[in-house]
């Protein structure tokens, strides 16, 4: 059973499988990739898909690659993947015989399953009273306390005001979770740990989840120190069979958002596993659970495990349980839909090999992991292999807008061994090309190569003890400032060729300089051996480096082998993001992202004579770090601020983000309102 599942998801475009009879349409009311996961399952069962879409996206891959798709709005969630009437008008319209969700959205919202059933349209999802109860943190923690889940310390009413929140978090003890009772993906969530931090928390998380949810019921709980993030899918069906499938670990989040998961988990030993897949589907028969639903965990040093919560819905990071189970889920959740019993048992599911998901996201990990918008003006996948699996919305020239989340892609990587697909996660991270936003690559390369996440021994604390200031690059050595330096070389006698061809002197240096980081190297070419001597101006140690199967890819993606004494053979991969002007230079190396300057011997000489780069000091003012909405404005002119003082309200992606001040200081100019909407790095406050 266990290599014909795995087997089986790899021919996801095969109709070579018989498949019982379900729907002949489904509406899919989602959009990016998960609506082109979903048309890649109904194309392989013979079924025809229908798409809804925005103005924002009338462009995309989705809406293409649908039999039918219709415009629903303008690009607003609320005026179009949130409006339950223009969808169902669609669903009408089309005749779609069911509705898969994806996830986000209206995938947890009974009043819009509840539509759908009274006008004979199946919902491909869980029943109303299910989603009722597990969709309500609060209703669901009392069911699991009932059926009896582990469960987290915590007090499980409604919060009332500022003098409640206080009282109760003293009594549970600090640190303490806040959170929204209807959230989910993170927003109306704060970690406090004094009384301050809790009213903070407790305004924000309401004023998030009022946005996000339209609803600010809050909940308090023990925040547990050095958990893990542990979940286990189910499956159940309409007959009352259930399934649980090996645990995805998430524990590597920021701003209580998940970055990187993997399946199974390195903490799990066979016997917490059996006991914590167990409790979630006693969780699951005691709501009347059916389809695929998510049942999340908190689990101690000690193995302990706790209740955190329930998705009734397709998680983002299920293809690493179709990874190592074959099991693919879309088709199990249209089969359940339509009345068929599941296919296998618990016996069935076994364990095979290792997988690791990536959420490759346009956003700035130096600044605080917030959003990047823009068209991308290049963006080239991994090169294609067997066991890397790219699931993505958009292409070369799609936009990331700042109405919906900023996920380019999911990246996942399957091996026989964790090492297996944790390397293949680190070559699949090192080729993608993306300009015309930032991205979080470089930072994945890096955790992936932190000793601590590949010995598998981490918590949700993972980034913020790691990068408590965010990713700004890793610290480059001496031996790879090298690298680049031949690398260098070797692309400005390549665009000196090629200028050659467009009817310039041909020339093919054989002495180039490389300014990088305030260090000057000099590169000696030797262009019949491809050998190249590196080392610093003024000094006598060089490195003779030898160079083969170098490759050029897109104008970007550098890749080749080299030789040398100290550390034999190895391979590189660079990116080389263009110029700035002749002498310029851009790259990203290991995740890093630095500009260096090359020379040729007669402009080397002029050095000295040129100008320095001009050093801005932007100190007095007070910059958007993300493109957003201001919320509300929290000083005027005149206000003395001190250091940590709260300024404003942004909100961006769905997320409310205070500004505070970074220096002490008189506010001499507000230049934005409530309301307001404006780019990144727009002046938002001067101060004297």
């Amino acid at each position: 059973m266990n290599s014909f599942f795995r087997y089986a998801r790899r021919s996801f475009s095969s109709s070579a499988k018989a498949y019982p009879k379900t729907f002949d349409k489904i509406l899919i009311a989602n959009r990016g990739e998960i609506s082109r996961r979903v048309i890649k399952t109904c194309r392989k069962m013979g079924i025809q898909t229908v798409c809804v879409y925005s103005d924002a996206d009338r462009h995309s891959m989705f809406v293409r690659e649908a039999d039918e798709s219709y415009r629903i709005g303008p690009p607003p969630t609320n005026k179009s993947y949130l409006d339950m009437n223009k969808i169902m008008e669609v669903v009408t319209k089309t005749g779609a015989q069911a509705v898969h969700p994806g996830y986000g959205f209206l995938s947890e919202n009974k009043l819009f399953q509840k539509m759908l059933a009274d006008n004979d349209v199946s919902f491909i999802g869980p029943p109303g009273p299910a989603i009722t109860a597990m969709g309500d943190k609060l209703q669901s923690k009392l069911l699991a306390e009932k059926a009896k889940v582990s469960m987290v310390p915590g007090y499980l009413g409604a919060i009332k005001n500022d003098k409640e929140v206080i009282k109760i978090s003293n009594e549970i003890g600090y640190p303490v979770m806040i959170k929204a009772s209807a959230g989910g993906g993170g927003k109306g969530m704060r970690t406090a740990y004094n009384d301050k931090e809790a009213v903070e928390g407790f305004r924000l998380s309401k004023q998030e989840a009022l946005a996000a949810f339209g609803d600010d019921t809050i909940i308090i709980e023990k925040y547990i120190e050095e958990p893990r993030h542990i979940e286990f899918q189910l499956l159940g069906d309409q007959h009352g069979n259930y399934v649980y499938l090996p645990e995805r670990e998430c524990s590597v989040q920021r701003r209580n958002q998940k970055v990187i998961e993997e399946a199974p988990s390195m903490l799990l030993d066979p016997e917490t596993r059996h006991k914590m897949g167990t409790q979630a589907v006693d969780l699951a028969r005691a709501c009347g659970y059916y389809s695929t639903g998510t049942v999340e965990f908190l689990v101690d040093k000690n193995l302990g495990f706790y209740f955190l919560e329930m998705n009734t819905r397709l998680q983002v990071e299920h293809p690493i349980t179709e990874e190592i189970t074959g099991v693919d889920l879309v088709e199990e959740m249209i089969k359940i839909a339509a009345g068929h019993p599941l296919d296998f048992t618990q016996d069935d599911i076994k364990i095979n090999g290792h997988s690791i998901e990536m959420r490759v996201y346009a956003e700035d990990p130096s600044r605080n992991f917030l959003p990047s918008i823009g068209f991308l003006k290049k963006y080239q996948e991994p090169t294609k292999h067997e066991n890397i699996r790219i699931d993505t919305g958009v292409q070369e020239g799609s936009e990331i807008s700042m109405y919906y989340d900023p996920m380019i892609s999911k990246t996942i990587t399957w091996g026989q061994t964790r090492d297996e697909a944790l390397e293949l996660m680190k070559e699949a991270l090192n080729e993608y090309v993306i300009e015309g936003v930032v991205d979080n690559c470089g930072f994945g390369l890096s955790i992936c190569n932190n000793e601590a996440f590949a010995k598998g021994v981490y918590d949700t604390s993972f980034i913020p003890t790691y990068y408590p200031e965010g990713f700004h690059g890793e610290t480059l050595t001496a031996d790879d400032h090298h690298i680049i330096a031949i690398t260098a070389s070797q692309l400005k006698n390549i665009h000196e060729s090629e200028n050659a061809s467009l009817g310039f002197t041909p020339k093919s240096f054989e002495k180039i300089f490389v300014t990088i980081d305030d260090t000057d190297y000099q590169v000696d070419v030797n262009p019949l051996t491809q050998e190249y001597t590196v080392g610093v101006v003024g000094e006598d140690e060089t490195t003779t480096i030898s160079m083969k199967d170098f490759s050029y890819k897109h104008n970007v993606l550098v890749n080749f082998r080299t030789k040398e004494k100290e550390h034999g053979r190895r391979d590189h991969t660079l990116q080389f993001t263009g110029v700035s002007n002749e002498l310029d230079y851009n790259w990203v190396y290991k995740g890093t992202r630095l500009a260096t300057r090359v020379y040729e011997e007669n402009q080397f000489s002029l050095k000295k004579h040129m100008a320095p780069p001009k050093v801005i000091d932007y100190g007095k003012v007070v910059m958007a770090p993300m493109p957003g909405a201001i919320i509300a404005v929290s000083v005027k002119v005149g206000d003395t601020v001190e250091i940590g003082q709260e300024l404003l309200t942004m909100e961006a992606m769905k997320m409310q983000n205070l500004i505070k001040s970074e220096r002490s200081g008189v506010i001499s100019a507000i230049n934005i309102k409530e309301g307001d909407a404006v780019p990144v790095d727009a002046v938002l406050i001067e101060l004297e």
